[in-house]
């Protein structure tokens, strides 16, 4: 069902990339479970130049209404109660998600856009808006077949997680709707210091359903991810803790993320 553009959302970034249509179909479940609408955000990059031909402003505006309707077909094809709201903005695309943040719920993109053409990197979007937005921001990557579903989990920094409960809590809510497991990595010279099981205790009186552990890795985070990325579906970080976030938004931790088909979740913002 499509209404119009509206306020609390969870924002998609939709580009016409197959990437932008994966952070979509990921998304629907974000929006059916705060019962909250999905909205689709197409922004018309402006040219620069003073004045532009109509038939050039009519073409850019049919390919992005074809776009964001493309993407809500596809979203829709799930099969589930979520309520579609569509925007085109005039703006560009990293300025039209990022003032969007200020009352979404979460920002959704996929890794790599349209115009990106190495895809073990992140697009400069999906980089400049997960560090500015105002909200949660998911960068998604389509999973591949790589390993069983079984054999998958969500990982939490549990560095970010012993400094903020928001952290903590949106992963042990990722993994409940995701139906996974979830693992909390301890590394680097805090291995095993942040998160000790009798802490784990307490989040799983709150979520006894779902299957929650620590693991311990004497790397990095990202050592961590290129050892066990391929049965890692998503990982969730914390916004306050720049070095983890500056590392995998950057080149070395894009192309492990990249390789694993693993998201990102950044949180510790207001708006989740």
């Amino acid at each position: 069902m499509y209404v119009p553009a509206g306020h609390r959302s969870i924002v998609v970034g939709i580009d016409g990339s197959r990437a932008a249509i994966d952070a979509a179909v990921w998304a629907v479940d974000e929006a059916v479970a705060r019962d909250i609408p999905l909205r689709l955000l197409y922004a018309i990059e402006p040219d620069d130049v003073p004045e532009i031909p109509p038939d050039r402003v009519a073409r850019k505006l049919a390919i992005a209404e074809n776009a964001v309707r493309y993407a809500g077909v596809t979203a829709e094809a799930a099969d589930k109660p979520v309520r579609i709201e569509i925007e085109i903005a005039q703006e560009p695309p990293t300025v039209a998600l990022t003032r969007a943040s200020a009352s979404a719920v979460m920002v959704c993109v996929g890794a790599v856009g349209l115009h990106h053409f190495r895809p073990e990197r992140a697009g400069s979007t999906a980089a400049t808006v997960a560090q500015a937005a105002h909200c949660p921001v998911a960068v998604i990557r389509r999973h591949g077949d790589r390993a069983r579903r079984d054999e998958h989990w969500i990982a939490v920094d549990s560095h970010a997680a012993a400094d903020s409960d928001a952290v903590m809590r949106t992963a042990m809510e990722e993994a409940r709707l995701r139906d996974l497991p979830l693992r909390a990595i301890s590394y680097g010279q805090r291995a095993g210091c942040d998160y000790p099981d009798r802490r784990l205790e307490r989040w799983r009186r709150h979520y006894p359903d779902v299957d929650v552990r620590g693991a311990v890795s004497r790397g990095s985070l990202v050592d961590y991810l290129a050892g066990q990325g391929r049965h890692v579906r998503m990982v969730v970080i914390g916004h306050r803790n720049q070095d983890v976030v500056t590392q995998l938004l950057g080149p070395a931790g894009n192309a492990v993320l990249h390789h694993a088909d693993c998201s990102l979740l950044i949180v510790d913002r207001p708006n989740l």
